[in-house]
Formats: structure tokens, sequence, C-alpha cells
């Protein structure tokens, strides 16, 4: 049996189903995994707790979650008998597929707030979709579901764009001047953390002064800009060391350290111990 983590992506352009097991989830338990497909979720039964990126999220029943590609996961626990229904777009498909109006909008839509909850009916609805796709999907043969992907893509982004700004909509949410550069801010962070890990190159992105960043981050969240920006650098580099067989140096390489010293001081600062360590035995 492969020892390693399996990397949370899909042999296929896109792949719909369900009997997500509360055995499978459970191989996420341990330690963060990078997301490189797209993936979204109807929740029908049970509760999952997970981080994506830097929010701590709960996915409980009549609940529907996307999380984007790039993003980094972790399953804390299982509760009850999950009923997952699951669909999604591989990597391979996302690097040559045509963004549309509304593929941005569920990209910026969804980011923080990867969840929608729905009403019974919704959530019944919804699941006859799935059920109606998985049908579609044993249908045809490989080269015609390749076929019908590029419609499938928009089709389903736009119905997923439309319900997040229903909800958001409905909600009333509105988030202050502060909230929104914290936002605008985090999403800079998942887009960039790899190749920067500077404040002041934030700040500038944002057009805002330094100290004035650093204030609304640590009065929204109670973290410094500094924590954040760490905290998704050291996800990714568990992840790495954990679910792929790139050389240490190759890892500190990925995310734009000086050197493989550097690196590892860096790493034992948050963790405690050295990326080899935490590889072998973390």
């Amino acid at each position: 049996m492969n020892k390693e983590l399996p990397k949370i992506d899909l042999p296929e352009e896109w792949v719909i189903g369900t009997g997500i097991s509360k055995e499978l989830l459970s191989l996420y338990t341990n330690f963060p995994c990078r997301l490189k497909a797209e993936i979204f979720v109807l929740c029908m039964d049970g509760e999952i707790e997970a981080s994506v990126n830097l929010s701590r999220i709960t996915v409980r029943a009549n609940e529907f979650a996307t999380i984007m590609p790039g993003s980094i996961l972790q399953i804390h626990s299982v509760h009850g008998k999950p009923t997952l229904y699951f669909g999604g777009f591989s990597s391979k498909y996302l690097e040559q597929a045509n963004f549309t109006h509304s593929t941005i909008d569920t990209l910026f839509v969804t980011m923080g707030r990867p969840i929608i909850p729905l009403k019974p009916e919704g959530a019944r609805l919804l699941e006859d979709y799935f059920l109606f796709l998985i049908k579609l999907y044993h249908f045809f043969d490989g080269p015609t579901r390749k076929g019908i992907t590029p419609h499938l893509y928009n089709n389903i982004h736009t119905g997923i764009s439309t319900m997040y700004k229903n909800r958001l909509q409905n909600t009333k949410e509105h988030l202050s001047r502060n909230e929104q550069i914290y936002k605008n801010f985090t999403q800079l962070v998942v887009q960039n953390y790899s190749q920067t890990r500077n404040v002041s190159w934030y700040a500038d992105k944002l057009k805002i002064a330094h100290s004035h960043l650093c204030t609304i981050v640590k009065q929204v969240t109670g973290n410094t800009c500094i924590e954040i920006i760490s905290r998704m650098v050291i996800m990714d580099a568990k992840s790495q060391l954990k679910s792929t067989a790139f050389s240490i140096q190759e890892i500190s390489d990925s995310l734009n350290f000086a050197n493989m010293s550097f690196f590892g001081k860096y790493f034992k600062r948050y963790v405690g111990m050295s990326p080899l360590a935490y590889r072998n035995n973390g």
C-alpha cells in the first residue's frame, strides 16, 4: 500500500459521486494537504470539522461547501455517519479551462466563507441534481464525459455563484471597512504567500500604510499579519513534507526561501522541530 497521503486531485477532468466514508476522511486528520482540484460537497448528514487555509469550518447537514484549488485542507474530526455527495474538476482541466465571469465570482465569493447553509427542501433539490449528474457520469463513456466538461463547468459555477450571492443578500451580510481590508489581505496572502512573506509588500498592494494594515488585522482577528502569513507557509510546508516526495531543498525553493538553512530555522521556530524530523516523525 502506498504510504504517502493521497494527493487531493481527481483522475478525470470531472468526477461526481457519493459514499465518502468516515475512514477515508480520517486519512486527512493528522496533517494538512494541498487541494489540487476544485471540490464541492453537499452534506446531508453528519458533521465534519476542518480547516481551509486560514479558516476553521464545520460542515453540517443541509450545507454545501466549495473548496477552491490551491487551498490547504485539514480534517479535524468527523461526527456521526456522514452522508456526502461530492464533485469536482481536476487540476489538469483547470489548467486549460476558460474562466468566465461566473467562475471568477465563485473564486472570490467563496474565499473565507466556503459554506452555504440550505433549507431542507433546497438541500434535497441539490441532492437530486447530484444524483442526476452521477447517472450522467455512468451513462457516458470517457470521451463523451470529456466533451461535456466545459458546459458542465460553466453551468455549475453559475449555480454556485448565484447560491452564494443570494445567501449574502438574504442575510444582509455587510463587511465593515476594516473587515473588507482584512478579507482583501487574506486573499492576497492565499495567492502570494509562497512568493513573499513581506508585510510591506501586502500593504503596498492594498495601498495602505504598513502600520495601518497591522493594526486592522490585529483588531479584526487578534493575530498579527506575520502570524497569518506564516500559518499559510507552514501549512504548505507540512503538506509537502507529508504528501510529496519533494526534497527539503525543493520545498524550500517552492516557498521562496533564500536557502535551505533559513527554511529549516523558520520551520523549527513555528513547529518546534526540523522539516526532516517532521517528515519522519511529526
